[in-house]
């Protein structure tokens, strides 16, 4: 990358007023070059295109900092390359003039020596096209013995690696071939099984539709069902007197009540529950009372005897 490039940061800070009237100034003559290039070029092509580019090429009347800062270091950069250009030009075109002054005087030693290309016959100008074309090849200037041996002897030491880097480059090429046939015959399975998936998601579409249908048949005779046991319910609770006043805490109230009254009617029912044995006459239920006590008696003089009994054994 271009060092002149580092300049071009839109994020720079945005300078001052004065030398923002100086930037101006500089961006201003910068396009107006730029401007007359392009009039000089158009001009080359036809009339009448100088005029545009040098209107197009002007800042609005308002530009920002920011953009007149990055327009200035865009001049900069532009202005470095082109000098570098031209010193870059001027280097070559000396160089060109001297390789011609340079042609000019071997043209003319060959001339004087009777040597020119055109005096030469046909099968010693082939030679010295067959000459020229090798010292091209081999990069050399001259038609010397050494240079040829010296520029043989490196072509030699260049072979090798030649051939390195030609086998390497075909190891490359067959290794990414085989990996392209890989890919190829990867990407032709990943087509059939995309096909096959395309067809089972079909296929898979039209027995989710098909569920689908019988459940809306199965949860439509539900709902009909449900809307009917609905109406059931509501006649049901009409019947019993069933009001919105009848709460959850009103149901719990009255469990509670409930309660309570079965906490205090069970003593009573289980005393009621011990008179069911009792006959329903008056005097056979004396007999019958009178007929217990006898017995309760009985049982407790035979505890009695059995106390006695197992306290006299004791004494013993």
């Amino acid at each position: 990358m271009d060092h002149a490039a580092e300049h071009l940061d839109p994020t720079t800070p945005a300078p001052s007023s004065a030398a923002s009237s100086s930037a101006l100034a500089e961006v201003n003559a910068w396009l107006a070059s730029l401007a007359a290039e392009a009039g000089v070029a158009g001009g080359a092509v036809g009339r009448g295109g100088g005029g545009g580019a040098a209107a197009e090429l002007s800042l609005g009347s308002d530009p920002t900092p920011r953009g007149v800062a990055y327009l200035r270091a865009l001049a900069s950069a532009s202005q470095a390359r082109s000098r570098a250009a031209g010193i870059a030009a001027a280097g070559l075109r000396a160089q060109a003039a001297e390789y011609r002054a340079e042609a000019a005087r071997l043209r003319e030693a060959l001339e004087r020596a009777g040597l020119a290309r055109d005096a030469l016959p046909p099968p010693a100008a082939a030679a010295a096209r067959a000459v020229a074309a090798v010292a091209n090849l081999l990069a050399i200037r001259d038609t010397e013995m050494s240079s040829f041996v010296v520029a043989s002897a490196d072509l030699s030491l260049r072979r090798p690696e030649v051939e390195e880097k030609r086998d390497k480059v075909h190891k490359e090429s067959k290794a990414l071939l085989d990996y392209t046939r890989k890919a190829i015959n990867k990407l032709t399975e990943l087509k059939k099984m995309l096909e096959k998936f395309k067809n089972d998601v079909e296929k898979q579409q039209v027995d989710q539709m098909a569920d689908w249908q019988t459940k809306l048949v199965m949860m439509d005779s539900k709902e009909r069902q449900y809307i009917l046991q609905v109406s059931n319910y509501k006649a049901m609770l009409n019947r019993v007197g069933y009001t919105p006043e009848i709460n959850h805490g009103v149901l719990m109230e009255m469990a509670e009540h409930k309660k309570d009254l079965e906490r205090k009617t069970k003593p009573i029912a289980d005393t009621l529950r011990s008179y069911q044995d009792l006959p329903p006459d008056k005097a056979l239920a004396a007999l019958a009372i009178e007929d217990k006590k006898r017995q309760y008696a009985a049982a407790e003089k035979y505890l009695e005897d059995v106390l006695q009994s197992a306290l006299t054994t004791t004494g013993l």
